[in-house]
């Protein structure tokens, strides 16, 4: 596994916090801890000090419970670890900063009762700042997030050539064998459920694969991705079983210009409606417009649905480095649907695809 530069992300974190004219910022959200620590146990905190202490030390601590002192010994040897089940308040006990940042987008108004009722620590609401650093995917990331990419490739390619996706089939074998397959690939874990849709169910976005026989002629959509070192991969592609009719070969070309277009829009400081508006427009010119039925991409990471949104309504614009999704998709419904999605990093000449499975019209 590449090594990540935890004490890199805290200082970019702590300048967020000087800049907010906090003392501290208190991490509570268990994703954000392990991206700014490494730290992958189910119980834990941080508090990321404005500064670094008198001593030139680095002036975060971590708390945790009993279950994981080994754990985070092993894994955040640099920061100081506090042991106590009670985290939050503990650390906002302990520490001398007066006005502390916390994360309002994850904090309960019950847990925030409690904070404030057993300390006079003033909390102040950040809005995503460690969410606003993950945006920005460092080499390490991205290295984690090809490796998640690959084994998605590979466990596809191989289903294809064992001829696995096959009439007869149930999309439930189908999810299941696929799965199993990139773990034995040497995934983590699935990215989110596996979508294999076949049919009438391929218009349905987000279908849930059931006891649905693949047939001869039928449409075959896959959408699923592995993770690997806690970061996901997203891909999809749809093939067509034993022999195409025209409308399904039309349907697929239009979906594969729409989302070569969404992919050439992505550069540095595109604003996300009008890269969504370079997909969209082609399905609209076509006359399917309101059938496709949901944003372009997303941001993916340590989360399958992360900043940037990427859609009609998104606001702001790609930075350099972000891992973004292009998936659009046309779905006539009680027919057949088609969906195309890749994961790409978007970089100053041209983004890095990062899912490689060919997209060429397939019959198989």
């Amino acid at each position: 596994m590449p090594t990540a530069d935890h004490a890199a992300r805290r200082d970019a974190l702590r300048s967020l916090v000087r800049t907010a004219g906090w003392d501290a910022m208190l991490v509570t959200d268990l994703l954000n801890v392990r991206y700014l620590t490494g730290f992958t146990g189910s119980n834990a905190a941080l508090l990321v000090s404005a500064s670094d202490t008198a001593a030139g030390e680095d002036g975060t601590v971590i708390c945790t419970d009993g279950r994981y002192v080994t754990q985070v010994a092993g894994q955040v040897p640099d920061l100081r670890a506090v042991i106590d089940r009670a985290g939050p308040v503990r650390l906002l006990s302990d520490t001398p900063a007066r006005r502390v940042g916390f994360e309002s987008h994850v904090v309960s108004v019950d847990d925030h009762a409690r904070w404030t009722e057993r300390t006079d620590v003033e909390l102040v609401r950040a809005a995503r700042p460690v969410e606003e650093l993950r945006v920005v995917k460092d080499e390490s990331e991205v290295a984690l997030l090809r490796q998640a990419c690959g084994v998605a490739d590979r466990a596809l390619t191989s289903l294809i050539e064992r001829g696995s996706l096959r009439p007869g089939r149930t999309e439930k074998e189908v999810g299941l064998e696929l799965d199993h397959t990139m773990l034995g690939l040497g995934a983590d874990g699935i990215s989110f459920e596996t979508i294999v849709a076949t049919g009438a169910n391929s218009a349905v976005p987000h279908h849930r694969p059931d006891a649905t026989v693949l047939r001869h002629g039928d449409l075959l959509k896959l959408d699923f991705g592995a993770e690997v070192g806690g970061y996901h991969s997203d891909m999809t592609r749809t093939y067509v079983l034993g022999a195409a009719q025209e409308w399904q070969r039309e349907l697929y070309e239009l979906v594969a210009r729409s989302q070569a277009a969404g992919r050439a829009a992505l550069r540095p400081g595109a604003e996300v409606r009008a890269v969504d508006g370079a997909a969209r427009a082609v399905i609209d010119e076509a006359g399917h417009g309101e059938l496709f039925l949901h944003g372009l991409g997303h941001g993916v990471g340590l989360e399958i649905h992360e900043a940037p949104g990427i859609g009609a309504t998104g606001t702001g614009t790609l930075l350099a480095g972000a891992a973004v999704t292009v998936e659009p998709g046309v779905y006539f419904s009680g027919r057949g649907g088609v969906r195309i999605e890749d994961t790409l990093i978007v970089r100053e000449d041209e983004p890095e695809l990062l899912t490689l499975t060919s997209k060429e019209f397939t019959v198989l």
